[in-house]
Formats: structure tokens, sequence, C-alpha cells
């Protein structure tokens, strides 16, 4: 049996690397700009005092929470050889995201750094990961938790549109929607079969849907119940510009057709509905809209488009003049 002794303090520093297709790049830059306020450059790690289960963002590979930070490599053993992990076992795993490094020398750090941690070392199945990064020459070790990809897992629904939504790119949308979901109302008034709705409630976000088509509410049931959860009271038929009450965040993705486009007129009255019952808001569509947006009163915070083929959406991070954020 084995004896599990409390692990040492971290420093409240956390790193969360990051990878994403650069059809998704601004899709990505807007989400870890509403997660942690930061502009991110050329770098593909967080680096931050904010912690946040790693499994919210589709862009995550783990979030690191560091015990030794910024040392040189003696201080780094050194402080490497302190740490107490009673019966735990362990492996040491190198973080590409630093300094470059060859294959071979990524190998020798993790074995000089494993052979100072007084502890069993088990590649396959270690109780512990420790992640070693090394950027302009200092190093930080952390423990890592490596983020569940549960996105995945939602693609596999029994109903879905081919233009609908991708599962990574509606949890990305819910997370810059409500950064900060705790005691929030959240609202998808056009939610189709439901992505948004999923992810939203996978991450335990406080959601409803509405949607006009009587077959989109069917097919948005269908794929919640295939996932556990109970739609009674969740998702209704309904015309947006009819949403009563208010919520703090929603996201619109703004009905289109392939071979036709949504008159203004009703963009206009979409996009004031949306003003009135919601103070941010996330808008997605295939059509420029910054004209109508700005016209109806609503502040952009920030947009960028994300592309799936040749089809290209654009999106808007908004909230209104009136209600703020």
């Amino acid at each position: 049996m084995k004896i599990f002794m409390k692990q040492p303090e971290h420093s409240g520093r956390y790193i969360y690397p990051f990878a994403c297709h650069e059809t998704e790049r601004d899709l990505c830059r807007m989400e870890l700009q509403a997660l942690f306020g930061q502009t991110v450059g050329p770098h593909t790690i967080v680096d931050t005092t904010l912690r946040i289960d790693p499994s919210r963002s589709p862009f995550f590979s783990m979030r690191m929470d560091v015990v030794v930070s910024e040392a040189d490599w003696e201080e780094l053993l050194e402080q490497a050889a302190a740490l107490e992990i009673g019966d735990h076992t362990f492996k040491v795993k190198y973080i590409k995201d630093g300094d470059p490094c060859s294959y071979e020398q990524q190998r020798q750090f993790e074995r000089l750094v494993g052979n100072v941690i007084r502890g069993q070392a088990e590649m396959r199945t270690p109780d512990l990961i420790y992640g070693l990064l090394v950027r302009d020459g200092r190093w930080t070790l952390g423990r890592c938790y490596p983020a569940r990809s549960i996105w995945l897992e939602h693609k596999h629904k029994p109903q879905n549109y081919s233009t609908g939504l991708s599962t990574a790119v509606a949890r990305a949308l819910v997370n810059i929607a409500a950064p900060q979901p705790a005691g929030r109302r959240m609202i998808d008034p056009c939610c189709g079969m439901g992505n948004v709705l999923i992810e939203a409630l996978s991450m335990g976000i406080q959601i409803v849907g509405r949607d006009i088509n009587p077959l989109a509410i069917q097919g948005a049931r269908t794929n919640l119940h295939y996932f556990g959860y109970d739609s009674e009271g969740l998702v209704e038929i309904g015309d947006m510009n009819e949403i009563q009450g208010h919520y703090d965040a929603a996201i619109l993705d703004m009905p289109y057709n392939l071979c036709s486009v949504l008159p203004r007129h009703e963009r206009i009255r979409m996009l004031e509905s949306l003003k009135r019952f919601s103070g941010r808001s996330v808008i997605v569509s295939s059509e420029p809209l910054e004209e109508e947006i700005r016209e109806v009163g609503l502040e952009i915070i920030d947009q960028g488009q994300v592309a799936k083929g040749s089809f290209v959406r654009n999106v808007w991070l908004c909230r209104s003049e009136s209600r703020g954020e």
C-alpha cells in the first residue's frame, strides 16, 4: 500500500503550453486573451498566476504548477533533490516550448533530474509527472496535469450539421464568452444541434439554448441526451427576438445559407435583440458585420477569423455599451 505524502507548495505560477492550427490562430489568440488577459506573442506557452483546468481549452496540452522557478542548472538539481514525493512513482518530461534543444539533450536532462529525485521512476503510468522547461538558460520545474481532450469525445454525436461549428471551435467560443463562468448565465439563441451547449455544460457552465427551427431543437435534444444531459427546460423552440430576461453572456452563430444571405434588416433586428438580453456576446458570421454591430450600439472588444476549408467564419467579442461586461 502506497503512502501518499503532502506535495511541496508550488510557487503560485502556472504554465500552459498550447498549440493550434494556422486556421484557428485568431481563435486561439482570442481565447487566451479572454482567459488570461494577456496578449500572447510568438511563444507557445502562457506563464501566469491564474489557475484554471487545462481541459477547458482545446489548445492546451497541460498545466504545469511551478515548483522551482527561474533557477540555474545546479540550483535546479538541488531543489529537485529536496522534493518529497513519498511512495509516488514519477517521471520527468522535457517541455519543448523553450530554448531549442536536441532530442538527445532533452533525454539527458530528463535523466539527470530524474536521478536526483528521491523516488521510483516509472515511464508508462507514473503517479506524478514533473515538467522541465528552460528559457533563456533559466530552468523551471513543475508538476504537470495533462489536459483531457473532452471536446474530441463530443465529435461523435448522433445529429450534426455538415457546416456546424466544430467541437473545438465551440469550446473556444464558450471560453471567450465566459472566461470566468462561476455564477454566470449564458444563452445560445440560435443553438442548432447544440454544439455550444454541450461544450458549456461539460465545463459546468449554466446555459440554455433556443432555436426557431423545430428540427434543430429535436437534434439538440437528441445530442444532449446522448451525452447524459437532461434537455428539459434547457433547449426550447423560440425566436431570439422574443427572448425575455437578461443573460451575462451569449454566443450567437448567425443563421446562414450557402445559397443566400440573411437580409440586412433581419441581421439588425437580431443584433438589437442580442444587445437587449446579453451584456457580453460572441457573434459568429460568414458575412462582414462590423457596420451593423456598431450601428446597434455594441462595442467590439476583439475580433478574428476561423476557417474550415474554404468556409471562413468571422468572430467578434462584443459588449453592450449600456450594460458593460
